[in-house]
């Protein structure tokens, strides 16, 4: 079962609230009222993923318009698979995943981005940044690697 990380229902309903504003600074608009019921479910029930078969139709259809609008493929052009690893160097996707990338469905593509994101190991997230578009940092002061946070507003 591929599920829909809260992260991800966070990420979609900031980028509603990005596209449709509440005229009044209460009322919902209805991407943002679909996806905040699923949101706030998953917090009532301690959930951190909601299966993606059994997502409501209307939340759904938002979320993948908000996913349409994400990077499709971590793909650097830096392919180790292509030499025989089982973990691309440069993007960090199995070999499996890279095989069958653009078979796989949304939620599974977005869990897959999200385990190489923790993982941040792949040469993306380090040694060639500048490939991915340059989306993770290393903090100079730390010396490690960070991405920003999701975008979570709160009113105000």
């Amino acid at each position: 079962m591929a599920g829909i990380h809260i992260t991800d229902i966070e990420s979609a309903i900031n980028f509603w609230r990005d596209k449709c504003p509440s005229p009044d600074g209460f009322s919902l608009a209805a991407p943002i009222r679909a996806l905040a019921e699923v949101y706030a479910q998953m917090v009532f029930y301690r959930e951190t993923e909601a299966d993606e078969h059994s997502f409501p139709v209307e939340a759904l259809e938002f979320w993948l318009t908000w996913y349409d609008t994400t990077p499709d493929s971590p793909c650097i052009a830096i392919c180790s698979t292509s030499q025989g690893d089982a973990q691309c160097k440069g993007c960090g996707r199995s070999f499996t995943e890279v095989q069958q990338w653009t078979e796989l469905r949304p939620a599974q593509k977005r869990q897959t981005w999200r385990r190489i994101t923790l993982e941040a190991r792949a040469w993306r997230f380090n040694r060639y940044s500048e490939r991915a578009g340059g989306y993770f940092q290393r903090s100079a002061s730390t010396s490690t690697l960070s991405a920003p946070s999701p975008n979570i507003k709160t009113p105000s």
